[in-house]
Order: C-alpha cells, then sequence, then structure tokens
C-alpha cells in the first residue's frame, strides 16, 4: 500500500494573496482526510510565504492520519520540529530563496550534519526521510545516517515521462529496490500528477508514500478536492 500525503502549501499560498483566512489551511487538511489523504505536508520556508509556521502548530492537533514537516533544516526549522513533533520529517537541501525544491541532497558532503539530525530526531520519536536523486552512492550514504526513509525527487521522471517513459522510470526502479535492500522506505515527490503517478506506482510497488501539492491543487480547481484525492488514490492502487 502507497500513502498519499497532501501537501497543502499551495492552499496558503492562495490564503496569504489576499490577506484573512479564505482559504482556511486548517479546515483543508481536515477536509483532505476526510476524503481519503493518508497524511498531510507541509513545507515552511523562513519567509512564510505560503504555509507559516503558525500553522504548523495549529495543525498537529487536529490531523488524525500522518502529518510530515518538510524543509531546510535551520535552526527555526528544528525547534519547530522538535516542538511540534510530527510523524515523520523529511529533510530537503532548499535554498532560503528557493521557489520549489530543485535537488537532492549531496549525502556524503553533509554526511555528519545528517546524521546528527538524524540522531536527534529519532530521539525525540519522529520518523526521518533524507530527499535524494537516484544515486546509488549516495543512497548508500543515507542508509549510513541512520535514516528511516528516503524520499526520491521525482523531477527528472515526470519531465522525461512524456517522451520516453521506460527511461523515465529506469533509474527510480533500481534506486527504489536499492533502498529497501538496505532497509530503507521509499517515498517519493515533485511533479508527480495525474498522467504519471500510476506508471511511477505501477513500476514501483514498494513506494510507502508520495507527497503530492501543486498538481493535485490544481486538479482539484477543476475536479474538487474530494474527486481529485478519489483519482490520485486510484492511480496508487
Amino acid at each position: 500500500m502507497t500513502n498519499l500525503s497532501v501537501n497543502i502549501n499551495k492552499v496558503a499560498t492562495l490564503r496569504n494573496a489576499r490577506g484573512g483566512n479564505m482559504p482556511d489551511v486548517l479546515k483543508v487538511a481536515q477536509d483532505a482526510e476526510t476524503f481519503g489523504a493518508q497524511g498531510i505536508t507541509v513545507h515552511p520556508r523562513p519567509d512564510e510565504r505560503h504555509i507559516r509556521y503558525s500553522d504548523v502548530y495549529g495543525l498537529k492537533p487536529l490531523i488524525k492520519t500522518e502529518f510530515n514537516i518538510e524543509g531546510y533544516p535551520s535552526d527555526k526549522f528544528i525547534d519547530l520540529v522538535l516542538k511540534v513533533k510530527p510523524t515523520q520529517v523529511t529533510l530537503v537541501p532548499d535554498a532560503p530563496d528557493a521557489i520549489t525544491s530543485n535537488a537532492g541532497w549531496d549525502v556524503k558532503k553533509h554526511f555528519n550534519f545528517l546524521s546528527e539530525l538524524i540522531e536527534q530526531f529519532t530521539n525525540a520519536g519522529i520518523r526521518t526521510s533524507i530527499f535524494v536523486g537516484t544515486e546509488l552512492d549516495n543512497i548508500d550514504y543515507a542508509a549510513k545516517t541512520g535514516t528511516d526513509r528516503i524520499e526520491l525527487y521525482t523531477e527528472p521522471y515526470a519531465s522525461q515521462y512524456p517522451i520516453q517513459k521506460e527511461a523515465a522510470i529506469a533509474p527510480f526502479i533500481q534506486a527504489a529496490q536499492h533502498a529497501k535492500n538496505l532497509g530503507l522506505g521509499v517515498n517519493a515527490g515533485h511533479d508527480l500528477n495525474l498522467e504519471n503517478l500510476a506508471y511511477f506506482k505501477q513500476n514501483i510497488p514498494l513506494l510507502d508514500e508520495v507527497s503530492i501539492g501543486h498538481a493535485l491543487i490544481c486538479d482539484a480547481l477543476y475536479l474538487g478536492l474530494k474527486e481529485t484525492i478519489k483519482q490520485y488514490k486510484q492511480c496508487l492502487q
């Protein structure tokens, strides 16, 4: 079974564009769970241009499924995660001004830093995941940090899928199996959508979780949130 975690950052972007509390980010998260989402993901950034730190604190007592907080582990982010204690923290190597995630960690280069973080979060009872590409030696180093899972950065797959889907999926099949052989759980995210998600899942049945936000919220503008979540979950069956 592969869980669908709905990233609600874009809902917060819409709210922040006008001020006030419309749409209500906390209610959307609860509704997404009611409609079948098996997790909620947020990615707070230093400028709080979408999800605010106050949103994260507000969501914690409301979420009944899994709560995933992802982001770059600055001191402020680490403090937030340790206070909120989500189900999972996903460590992403974003620069503060990044529009969106655009690469995985070079785990070898940042091995000591990541290992210390993993130990700190694990001791707090939080499941850990490191955002990585498909390089097998990098996944080896991720396993050595003690992380519970990796999250595969799937933008290269999504970009190549319309051109040659067999070639697009090949490195991800190899990377996912390699991670499983090392005892790691495997998550995936970035640019997965209703067009390419089913094929990804069919070829990587051992996938634990996908985190999807931008495409899912775009689809919800036309289909409605309930129907959109239903269709994404069908892709994962």
